[in-house]
């Protein structure tokens, strides 16, 4: 048998020892005297090493093992919960970066259309050069009106950062070294005639020659030609 200290066997053997005592005290004729109070507590405080049978041994491990079982099933219980609580603020955390996200894409679509819709309104107000009736003159301001209609809005800046540095807007203007005539000062001046058989007396003809110029695939837009002018100081 295995010896251990068991609290409940300690009184049970201190009771067992005062019994015999009392016995042997009557035997001999003699009263013993006993202190229930006194016996109470020092049976209570009393810690003894019994011998446990191995029946009693073995409750007393499983109850052991139960409570230690207990205690890990809790510790287990903890930390699943303190692991799906950080999984559930991990993916709250993923959720919001994704609406946010969609958000902004979102924001970013509407934004772009309605960018296209504007170019495209800008667009379809743009006039021909045979929507203008021909004059025998043409005043600057007039000229630019012209060229105005005749473009988007947004283009506009750069044509005529362009047309101030080439002709100042005179579209009779002719460079007698090299050739080059009117608004756009085309090289050679004839070059405009497949805008329209007027080119040299029609501010329209010339601005739409020079827009489909600026446009071809040698630039793509007046504002990317104006780029390539600052660079040049040509286009």
């Amino acid at each position: 048998m295995s010896r251990i200290s068991v609290r409940g066997f300690a009184v049970a053997s201190a009771t067992a020892v005062t019994t015999v005592g009392a016995v042997v005290g009557v035997a001999s004729g003699s009263t013993p005297a006993v202190d229930d109070n006194n016996f109470e507590a020092a049976a209570a405080d009393t810690t003894l090493l019994a011998d446990i049978p191995a029946g009693q041994q073995a409750q007393v491990q499983t109850a052991s093992l139960t409570q230690q079982a207990d205690a890990q099933a809790s510790a287990a219980d903890a930390a699943a919960k303190k692991s799906a609580e950080e999984t559930a603020r991990i993916q709250a955390a993923k959720d919001a970066k994704s609406k946010k996200q969609a958000a902004e894409d979102k924001l970013e679509a509407e934004r772009e259309a309605k960018e296209k819709e504007a170019e495209r309104a800008s667009r379809s107000s743009v006039r021909d050069a045979t929507s203008f009736s021909a004059k025998g003159s043409y005043s600057v301001a007039e000229v630019q009106a012209m060229a105005r209609q005749m473009m988007p809005a947004d283009q506009f800046q750069c044509f005529s950062n362009i047309v101030e540095r080439e002709s100042g807007w005179n579209y009779r203007a002719s460079n007698p070294s090299s050739g080059a005539y009117g608004i756009m000062q085309a090289l050679p001046g004839s070059k405009m005639a497949s805008a329209g058989a007027d080119w040299q007396t029609n501010p329209a003809t010339q601005i739409k020659w020079g827009l489909s110029y600026m446009n071809s695939d040698r630039y793509g837009s007046p504002c990317a030609a104006w780029s390539f002018w600052q660079a040049n100081h040509w286009y």
